[in-house]
C-alpha cells in the first residue's frame, strides 16, 4: 500500500503548482467577479497536455492514469475551483464518454481536438425537470428515414456556449426505461442546436454554463456513441469516474482556502498576539487539515483503484461525498478564520466558500452518493 506518489506524479504537482501561482491566483478574483470564462489561461491547460489527461497519445493526448488526473485537478482547483471544474467536467463527461464508448471512428475525428484544447467539450444529461431522477428526461431522438432528429433541452450544461464538441442523452425507446436512452455527439454549429439562457451561478462564475435547446437537430447512425439504447448504463459508468474528478475538486479548494486562512492566521494580530497563536483557530485547522488529507487519500485511493481495473464505484462515491462535505466545512471555517474580511471580496475566501458548494451539488448530489453507498453495502454484506 503506497500512500506516496510516483517521481512523475510528483514532477506534475510541482509543475502545476508553479502554473497556478503565475497564471491563476493573482486572476481568479477578477475572473469570479466579472463571470469571465479565461480562454486563454484553458489554451494554455491546453498546451500542457491537461484537457486530453488520459486520452491515450494516438489520440493526442497526455495518457495519464486517473492518480494522475486526480493530482492535476486538486492543484489547479486550489488555484481556482470554476478553472478546475472547466478541467474535470472536459475530460470526465465529454471526452471520457466519447473514449469509453465510442466508435473508433469517433474516436479519431473528435478526441484529437478535445486533446489539445482546440475544442472544448460539453456533455448533456440533465434538463429543466429532471436532475437527480435523469431517467425523466423528455429530450427525445426519432428515427426518420435515415437519420435521428432530436427535440428538447439540457439544463446546467457546463461549457454550453462555448463547446466545440457536443455529447447529448436522449431517450429513443420510452417503453423499455433505462435501456432506451442513447448518447449523440455532434460539433457546434449543428443546424437545430442552439443555446438558450446563459446561467449566473452563486460559485464556480466562471465556468461557463448554460441551457441547451434541441429543434429538429438532425443527426446521421455514425453520431450515436456505444450502442443504440445503451446510453444510460454507459453513462452511469461515466458518472462513477467523473466522481473521482469532482472528489479532487472539492479536496483542491478545502485545501486552497485553508492555505489562504492558514497565511492570514499568521499576519493578523489581536489581543497582542497572532491569530494563530490562540487555541481556537488552531483547532479549526487541525479539523480542516485531518479532514481535507482524509477526503484526499480516499480520492487518491478510488483513483488507484480505477487504474488497477478494480470495481471502483462505491469508493469514488464515498470520496465525492466526504470531499465535497469537507470541503464545504473547511471554507466555512476558513470565512470564520478571516473574520470580518472573510465575508467580504477583499480575499478569496468567500469565493472558495461559494465554489465548493457546487461538490455537494454536480455530478451527484451528497444524497445521491449516500443510495448508491448504501445499496452497494447492502448488496455485498
Amino acid at each position: 500500500m503506497e500512500f506516496v506518489l510516483n517521481d512523475e506524479q510528483q514532477a506534475l504537482r510541482e509543475m502545476l503548482r508553479t502554473f497556478v501561482a503565475k497564471e491563476v491566483r493573482p486572476k481568479a478574483g477578477e475572473w469570479d467577479a466579472s463571470a469571465e470564462f479565461p480562454r486563454e489561461t484553458v489554451a494554455k491547460l491546453g498546451e500542457l497536455g491537461l484537457l486530453g489527461a488520459m486520452v491515450p497519445e494516438e489520440y493526442g493526448g497526455s495518457g495519464m492514469d486517473t492518480v494522475s488526473y486526480a493530482v492535476a485537478v486538486e492543484e489547479i482547483a486550489k488555484g481556482d475551483g470554476s478553472l478546475g471544474l472547466t478541467v474535470a467536467s472536459h475530460n470526465s463527461l465529454c471526452t471520457a464518454h466519447l473514449l469509453g464508448f465510442g466508435s473508433e471512428a469517433v474516436k479519431r475525428k473528435y478526441l484529437p481536438e478535445l486533446a489539445s484544447g482546440r475544442a472544448l467539450g460539453a456533455w448533456g444529461l440533465t434538463e429543466p425537470g429532471s436532475g437527480s431522477d435523469s431517467l425523466a428526461m423528455r429530450t427525445k431522438a426519432e428515427w426518420k428515414k435515415d437519420r435521428w432528429v432530436i427535440n428538447g433541452s439540457k439544463m446546467f450544461i457546463t461549457q454550453g456556449n462555448i463547446a466545440g464538441v457536443y455529447v447529448v442523452l436522449a431517450v429513443t425507446d420510452r417503453e423499455k426505461g433505462k435501456d432506451g436512452v442513447t448518447a449523440f455527439v455532434f460539433p457546434a454549429g449543428t443546424k437545430g442546436l442552439s443555446v438558450g439562457k446563459t446561467l449566473h451561478k452563486l460559485g464556480m462564475r466562471s465556468s461557463d454554463t448554460a441551457e441547451l435547446v434541441f429543434e429538429d437537430l438532425e443527426v446521421g447512425p455514425d453520431a450515436v456513441v456505444g450502442q443504440v439504447n445503451s446510453g444510460f448504463r454507459d453513462t452511469m459508468q461515466n458518472l462513477a469516474g467523473g466522481r473521482i474528478s469532482i472528489a479532487a475538486l472539492a479536496a483542491g479548494i478545502g485545501l486552497g482556502a485553508m492555505r489562504e486562512a492558514l497565511a492570514y492566521s499568521k499576519e493578523r494580530v489581536q489581543f497582542g498576539r497572532a491569530v494563530s497563536e490562540f487555541q481556537a483557530i488552531q483547532w479549526m485547522f487541525a479539523d480542516m487539515g485531518t479532514e481535507l488529507e482524509a477526503a484526499e487519500l480516499m480520492t487518491f485511493r478510488a483513483a488507484a483503484l480505477r487504474d488497477a481495473g478494480r470495481p471502483y464505484t462505491r469508493e469514488a462515491a464515498m470520496a465525492k461525498l466526504f470531499a465535497s462535505e469537507a470541503a464545504m466545512r473547511a471554507t466555512i471555517k476558513a470565512v470564520q478564520v478571516f473574520g470580518g474580511y472573510g465575508y467580504t471580496q477583499e480575499v478569496p475566501a468567500e469565493r472558495y466558500m461559494r465554489d465548493a458548494k457546487l461538490c455537494e451539488i454536480g455530478e451527484g448530489t451528497s444524497e445521491v452518493q449516500r443510495i448508491i453507498i448504501a445499496r452497494d453495502l447492502i448488496r455485498s454484506h
